[in-house]
């Protein structure tokens, strides 16, 4: 069974009405609830909790680590930055949700600013499946509505995507790149970007069918492990 650790700030919850009314018990219960009911084994946890939920112990049981973060970017503490990147090149997957994109962890692994166009007015979003094949869009129609979104726009500053499953349209005329697949060592790291705090985009059937699925493509493979460094020869060598 696949591990799956669902990471939040937790502090819009408990600080705004508004997404205490969206989200009562916080983001990281209502994705992992879905997650489990997905059949995930699935734990949570937040910024607040001894090293920030985050031990050694927890990223090593971890198959796939989720990641929400928003206001608090900057506390999140350089040590558990190199941990989680360093278990991502192990093979862990990464799922980075949202305003995510200007976590610690992502921008580490992009190596980039990772800005991009914003504006919150609730308009209308087409979340376009561009690469309909891709494991992460399995059972999902060629595109997903959602009645009410954040704009994310272009230019999003990371590097090309090797794949990209979803691009967005908004009401207001702008478009993004917001379903990006890549590689770092040897784990699988999936941004996706649907998810602002004072929407019920969380609930959304589709939205958690995606989720559902990019952790199933990102979860480790059992593949062999590399080997690094000088090595003896497989045959004589003359």
């Amino acid at each position: 069974m696949v591990t799956a650790t669902v990471w939040n700030e937790f502090r819009h919850e408990r600080e705004d009405d508004a997404v205490r009314e969206q989200y009562p018990d916080g983001i990281h219960e209502a994705i992992a609830e879905f997650l489990s009911d997905h059949g995930f084994d699935t734990r949570t946890a937040t910024l607040d909790e001894p090293e920030h939920g985050l031990t050694e112990e927890v990223l090593a049981e971890t198959d796939v680590l989720l990641w929400w973060g928003h206001a608090a970017h900057d506390e999140v503490s350089e040590e558990i930055v190199d941990r989680v990147q360093e278990r991502v090149l192990d093979g862990m997957g990464l799922i980075v949700l949202h305003s995510a994109h200007y976590s610690k962890v992502f921008k580490r692994l992009m190596g980039t600013s990772c800005s991009l166009k914003w504006r919150e007015a609730g308009e209308r979003e087409r979340l376009w499946a561009v690469e309909p094949s891709h494991p992460i869009t399995d059972g999902i129609d060629e595109y997903i509505e959602l009645p009410e979104a954040e704009m994310y726009g272009e230019r999003f500053d990371v590097p090309a995507p090797e794949t990209l499953v979803f691009s967005s349209w908004f009401e207001g005329g702008n478009v993004f790149r917001s379903g990006c697949c890549y590689r770092r060592g040897s784990g699988k790291v999936f941004y996706f970007r649907p998810g602002h705090e004072t929407y019920p985009i969380y609930r959304q059937p589709e939205i958690q069918r995606v989720i559902g699925n990019a952790v199933e493509w990102a979860a480790p493979s059992e593949g062999p492990d590399p080997a690094y460094g000088e090595r003896d020869p497989l045959e004589p060598l003359d």
